[in-house]
């Protein structure tokens, strides 16, 4: 059985751009070469997000750029990211999603469009992250999700790439491994990242779950410990962390580890990693 310290091992977590000052305060804080997913804002350009990266690679810290295919307007807007990571050696980890617009906005329709295309490691790209949801996705079929994981985990492995599947935030552990289980029982053999929110607000990981389609707010707080009828205050991810080190199976999940939404800030939730890694 996995215990706390080693699902918190490796642990990775999530900014934006503009979460840049807070990134300056904590990098110290987090350990040497903690990966640091850059998210792909549609309120941010590309300047923002190339100084998000070299900052988090300053900081002794690896920088996992975000792209969004559906984002993407042209295979040269493509290579002008690529290209601009690359010579700034932010490039070898990515993680690409579909994005959010329904519409493409260019001729990249989901991220195995990305990926499939082959240009990911003429850029220098080593390793390819790409999204799981262990809860389902509120405008994507089961049928489709399951189908694109497959899809997209053969072409990394066919083009010889690492890859790794980082989950959507849950709140369920159950279905969580229960998901993790069924990714096994397909054969791929990625690294999982369990997506957990870092500490923050009961309101603002409520109005996030609704957004996402994630569980429901009866779910949530039996799984945070915490009353619907009483939103005031913050939340943390102790039980569910918990819950998810003393119900791995190896031989079962894989290999597992965990990703923080830093919903409540970088700084909350690299302080609970501390506060939590000094106590078990």
């Amino acid at each position: 059985m996995h215990g706390t310290a080693t699902l918190l091992d490796d642990f990775s977590l999530e900014m934006t751009a503009r979460d840049l000052p807070q990134l300056l305060e904590t990098a110290a804080t987090l350990p040497t070469d903690t990966r640091v997913n850059v998210t792909y804002l549609g309120t941010e350009d590309a300047a923002d997000r190339l100084a998000a990266a070299k900052a988090v690679a300053d900081g002794g810290l690896t920088p996992v750029p975000h792209i969004s295919a559906r984002r993407v307007t042209s295979p040269e807007v493509l290579a002008d990211f690529l290209g601009a990571h690359q010579a700034q050696g932010t490039q070898e980890k990515v993680f690409v999603i579909g994005g959010d617009p329904r519409e493409p906005q260019g001729p990249y329709s989901d991220a195995l469009s990305i990926i499939g295309s082959g240009i990911l490691p003429e850029f220098g790209v080593r390793e390819v992250g790409i999204g799981g949801y262990p809860e389902g996705h509120p405008d994507i079929s089961d049928a489709a999700l399951w189908a694109a994981l497959a899809d997209k985990s053969a072409s990394i492995v066919d083009q010889g790439l690492d890859g790794t599947i980082i989950t959507q935030f849950s709140f369920d552990t159950d279905a969580v491994l229960a998901w993790a289980e069924r990714v096994r029982g397909l054969g791929i053999e990625l690294p999982i990242r369990v997506g957990v929110p870092g500490p923050a607000g009961i309101k603002r990981l409520l109005g996030f779950a609704r957004r996402c389609g994630v569980g429901s707010s009866t779910t949530l707080a039996r799984k945070y410990g915490f009353s619907v009828t009483n939103l005031v205050g913050t939340a943390g991810p102790d039980r569910f962390v918990e819950d998810l080190a003393s119900s791995i199976d190896p031989g079962r999940h894989g290999d597992i580890r965990v990703h923080f939404f830093t919903f409540g800030g970088l700084d909350a939730t690299a302080g609970w990693v501390q506060n939590h890694l000094a106590t078990v």
